[in-house]
């Protein structure tokens, strides 16, 4: 089981597996078991692509982690993402509109998080 971090810019925190675009976090959605994302919604100048389209295939896969974080710096991309897979969500997954607390992100890096399967 694995935590992604999907950002263009920003550095992963410690445990995280970065994906830098779309097309890499997709695939690690799609191979990996997926316990908490974090997800970003602008992904550069270069592409056209954002995390609104993550949240598109989560909910057209209906393939979704255990725990999702919105770290977008946009509010308004914020709002969008968390509404969109809010009335998708199956029960027992989390969604939170904010980047990880400072505290699951100490206990990810020193390895003492433990999943609530």
């Amino acid at each position: 089981m694995i935590h992604v971090y999907l950002d263009d810019l920003r550095p992963c925190p410690q445990g995280f597996t970065l994906a830098r675009n779309i097309q890499e976090c997709l695939l690690l959605l799609e191979e990996c078991d997926v316990d908490i994302l974090s997800l970003d919604h602008d992904m550069g100048w270069s592409t056209e692509q954002t995390g609104m389209d993550v949240v598109i295939w989560l909910v057209q896969k209906r393939k979704f982690p255990r725990k999702i974080y919105i770290h977008t710096s946009s509010q308004a991309a914020c709002t969008a993402m968390y509404q969109t897979l809010y009335t998708a969500k199956p029960d027992g997954m989390n969604l939170y509109p904010h980047r990880i607390p400072d505290d699951l992100l100490l206990q990810i890096a020193q390895g003492t998080y433990k999943s609530e399967v």
